[in-house]
């Protein structure tokens, strides 16, 4: 394996009411087999050891499972490879001499709160407004007890499978975080511990994600293409069904 000599341009930033600006650094002799974060940690030792305040970016399981690395890599959330989060992104993906553009995910609802670090709590919010099931659903039934479709369960999983890391809100023209939310309403939605709750839990979800300022969403499907687990839009499609479906049964309801 061979090493690479990079040049990034990196997004630096104070604090979050900072102008912030973009600078660049030299990444020499990066192994080809390092990740794209492994990268930084070198570029960031080299700093330390200048005395240069490290480049700061979010971490944590470096592989592909938390949902918190939240980089965008010319241009494009977690980099231009599908199915894939930033912390699986290889160097040998890159070409000796190659510049390097690094910046935060870009949402007004995705405040900066340093160099490449974005505040996301608001997915947290949207969650807490409905994603759960609090009615009584009895103890835990045995395997394949209750019988649900194939079909069901397929769509049910691969909605469960969002990490929220946002590049779906990211990736939108709009900063729309309807794919995110979709995930979280359609994986309860498609099980029948999900039922009671179902009218309720779109609401909550759909009217907490507006409070928060993201976009609405204009069918671009950006979110489809950036999402590192490759989540469907046919979730949106639901979801919008489920709330029109809610809204109507909510307006007629005796006050």
């Amino acid at each position: 394996m061979s090493n690479l000599n990079l040049t990034l341009k990196v997004w630096r930033q104070a604090h979050a009411n900072d102008r912030g600006k973009i600078e660049s650094y030299e990444a020499a002799g990066i192994p080809e087999e390092a990740s794209f974060l492994e990268m930084l940690d070198i570029v960031n030792e080299r700093l330390v050891e200048k005395g240069t305040e490290p480049i700061h970016f979010d971490h944590d399981c470096r592989e592909g499972i938390c949902g918190t690395c939240s980089l965008t890599i010319n241009g494009v959330p977690h980099s231009k490879d599908r199915g894939i989060t930033t912390c699986q992104v290889h160097m040998r993906k890159f070409r000796d001499g190659d510049t390097i553009w690094i910046e935060p995910f870009r949402s007004r609802a995705f405040p900066v709160i340093k160099d490449l670090i974005t505040d996301r709590t608001s997915f947290d919010r949207i969650q807490q407004a409905g994603g759960f099931i609090s009615v009584r659903t009895g103890s835990a039934p045995d395997a394949h007890a209750a019988p649900i479709g194939k079909e069901e369960a397929d769509s049910a999983f691969s909605a469960a499978a969002c990490i929220g890391c946002g590049a779906c809100v990211a990736a939108c023209p709009n900063a729309s975080a309807m794919l995110f939310t979709a995930a979280k309403v359609s994986h309860l939605g498609h099980l029948p511990q999900g039922q009671p709750e179902r009218q309720k839990r779109v609401l909550s979800m759909v009217r907490q994600m507006d409070e928060e300022g993201f976009g609405g969403c204009t069918n671009h499907y950006e979110c489809e293409a950036a999402c590192p687990k490759e989540i469907s839009v046919d979730h949106i499609a639901r979801m919008n069904r489920d709330y029109g479906v809610a809204l109507i049964a909510d307006e007629l309801a005796p006050t």
